[in-house]
């Protein structure tokens, strides 16, 4: 029983040390991780102290408010990098098949790629409108918190032993060619065309702490919402429906829903089962 009290009391105070420095890298740095799931934050934080050499929070929290390199060291473990281009093909194949043939009534298309990441969903789209014939009337915008992220989705640069499953999931999700058609390889890596990306915007957004910048036709935010807690989904989802047109269409992640959401109501299903709603 003291043991169990020991290690309560620790967790207890891991938790108190969490708070202070989410508080403290927002009021330094103005990035906002207090909204994030918790769970997800002790996880990657633990990972953190054991990789950067800090035995504490607070000892760790010391060194950031003095030392923005290692703060830049930090934040890659704050921000979740985990993607593959047309993860989840059925999503991607109701996009092409069901969402495309509505945004093609349009004269000019806008799609918001909300938390890109290394911007694998980014080209998974740019290649989904390019063989469906509406590339040159979409603007597509990709948004990030990460700077180093938001560079390598533009570099379009992916290690070529990712391209196998890629590949995989591209013909899945209703490829019309072959995937190696838009890159070329060399030294270990894939380059994408760079013709893929002459309409896309790349900028540095954060769902915690921004406004509404564009009017979108389509916006795709997917597996970034679990990574949040209640209110900052619905600051989210809210962000989303006030920068939809009417009609438009919303994917998520295939672990994500409106269901309990306040901005439920703005929303009705589209294709419950890839999670694509579309506004009222």
């Amino acid at each position: 029983m003291p043991h169990r009290n020991l290690k309560n009391t620790e967790e207890a105070i891991f938790d108190i040390e969490l708070k202070l420095l989410l508080e403290a890298v927002y009021l330094k740095y103005q990035h906002d991780f207090r909204h994030y799931s918790v769970s997800s934050l002790r996880r990657r934080l633990t990972q953190a102290l054991h990789d950067l050499g800090f035995t504490t929070l607070s000892q760790l929290q010391d060194r950031i408010l003095r030392d923005a390199t290692l703060f830049s060291r930090l934040f890659q473990y704050l921000t979740v990098q985990v993607s593959e281009m047309f993860r989840d093909p059925p999503y991607f194949r109701a996009i092409r098949e069901q969402v495309v043939p509505i945004l093609q009534t349009y004269p000019s298309i806008k799609v918001w790629v909300a938390g890109c990441s290394s911007g694998e969903e980014l080209w998974s789209l740019a290649i989904l409108f390019a063989e469906e014939n509406i590339a040159e009337r979409t603007v597509l915008y990709a948004t990030d918190i990460n700077a180093d992220a938001l560079r390598q989705a533009e570099s379009g640069i992916y290690p070529l032993d990712r391209l196998a499953s890629f590949s995989q999931n591209y013909l899945a999700a209703g490829g019309k060619r072959s995937l190696s058609d838009y890159y070329h390889a060399a030294y270990g890596a894939a380059k994408f065309s760079q013709t893929l990306k002459s309409r896309v915007v790349f900028a540095d957004h954060s769902l915690a702490t921004d406004s509404v910048f564009l009017e979108a036709h389509l916006v795709s935010c997917r597996n970034v919402l679990i990574y949040f807690d209640r209110a900052l989904q619905d600051r989210a989802l809210g962000l989303f429906s006030d920068s939809l047109v009417r009609r438009g269409f919303l994917g998520l992640g295939s672990k994500e829903s409106l269901r309990f959401s306040k901005h439920a109501g703005s929303f009705a299903d589209f294709d419950a089962r890839e999670r694509l709603y579309q506004k009222v």
